[in-house]
């Protein structure tokens, strides 16, 4: 096998496919990067056999073949090497030799007989969504899943299809995030759960352009996004997704409407009392024409009144600042409504046409009033 091709396109397409290489394995071949130049292409591979990526990169492939080379030492070369074209050249299945200007590097390799490939995927059960509206939707929602195991289903994030909606759900047990997207076209009902690892991953890839698509693909064990020349395979969780709809509600005693940017920074500027790792809420005392937020630690004590717009009844409700900050964070609208029940309720967070919606469970504060 040789290729060629300029350092520029190559440090991308080994960033991108590095992505699915394991961090751990017992299984060296894994810890590769393949470079498959069997056809007229260079594709790269990578796959943990939870999530595999493939790219296409533009060069010349001057003798056809395959190889698998380390992908840390890989990576870490191309990195290094000076802005120009970049030949790879292997006559045998164990030596690569890369050259770049006057750099030469031989490096073991493996044989890419050996490697795992992606599984074939069918591509006839699929929709498309633009990269900006895909890479918002991780956005909006991915700070609300478990980062352990100890609920395979909640580090992962719902993705419903019902007509022309589609709906993205993650939850961590003290709070709900939920996106829902309109579709150009209508599809048949589907529900699938996605390792958030993937989410992460992808969103960290795709370019986020309103103008680019991405082709989001399905079978019974496992998601496929393409775009840009790029394909994401993921396994999906299997089992049944919590049932979202019985959480949420429609009913309130007390509604809020005020300026995000100020209920964010007053929250923020509170959490600076608070030390890592401590659990001190944040007070939310919600009055006619305003609401005081207090917190206190250790380290001393804030209070600061905001101006807001009320509906209902007067409320004393507490929270972990934390989950407050996330949710408003990826709001983009000026004002924000929130909705209350009560102090032992959750705090709904959504616009007018529920395109959003951040349920957050309120926590005990009688210690601390």
């Amino acid at each position: 096998m040789k290729i060629i091709c300029s350092r520029n396109n190559l440090v991308k397409g080994v960033s991108i496919v590095s992505k699915a290489v394991p961090s751990k394995t017992t299984m060296p071949i894994l810890e590769c990067i393949l470079i498959d130049a069997s056809l007229d292409t260079i594709k790269l591979t990578a796959n943990d056999m939870e999530l595999g990526i493939e790219t296409t990169i533009e060069g010349e492939v001057v003798e056809h073949g395959i190889l698998a080379l380390n992908a840390k030492i890989f990576s870490e070369i191309v990195r290094k090497l000076p802005d120009s074209d970049v030949v790879i050249d292997a006559e045998s299945d164990n030596q690569a030799l890369i050259t770049c200007e006057k750099a030469k590097f031989n490096i073991a390799a493996q044989s890419g007989e050996d490697f795992s490939y992606l599984p074939a995927i069918e591509k006839e059960n699929f929709f498309t969504i633009s990269e900006f509206t895909l890479k918002e939707a991780i956005r909006q929602t991915i700070f609300s899943i478990a980062d352990n195991d100890s609920n395979k289903m909640m580090t992962g994030e719902l993705f419903e299809i019902t007509d022309d909606k589609l709906r993205v759900v993650s939850l961590d047990g003290h709070r709900i995030s939920i996106r829902k997207i309109e579709l150009k076209d209508s599809y048949e009902p589907r529900k699938v759960i996605v390792p958030g690892k993937t989410l992460q991953e992808i969103s960290k890839i795709i370019g986020g352009e309103a103008e680019e698509n991405v082709d989001i693909s399905f079978t019974k064990n496992h998601i496929v996004f393409e775009f840009d020349k790029t394909v994401v395979v993921s396994r999906l969780i299997e089992g049944d997704y919590f049932k979202i709809d019985q959480m949420l509600s429609s009913d309130y005693d007390t509604k809020i409407t005020v300026n995000k940017r100020e209920l964010l920074d007053c929250i923020d500027r509170a959490t600076l009392l608070i030390k890592e790792g401590d659990k001190k809420p944040i007070i939310i005392d919600i009055g006619d024409e305003s609401m005081q937020l207090k917190i206190k630690s250790q380290i001393g004590s804030m209070d600061e009144d905001i101006f807001i717009s009320k509906e209902g009844k007067d409320l004393l409700i507490g929270f972990n600042p934390k989950f407050l900050i996330d949710a408003l964070r990826v709001i983009d609208d000026e004002e924000v409504e929130l909705y209350f029940m009560n102090a032992k309720a959750p705090c709904f967070i959504k616009d007018k046409q529920q395109s959003y919606i951040y349920l957050i469970l309120p926590v005990n504060f009688n210690a601390v009033v």
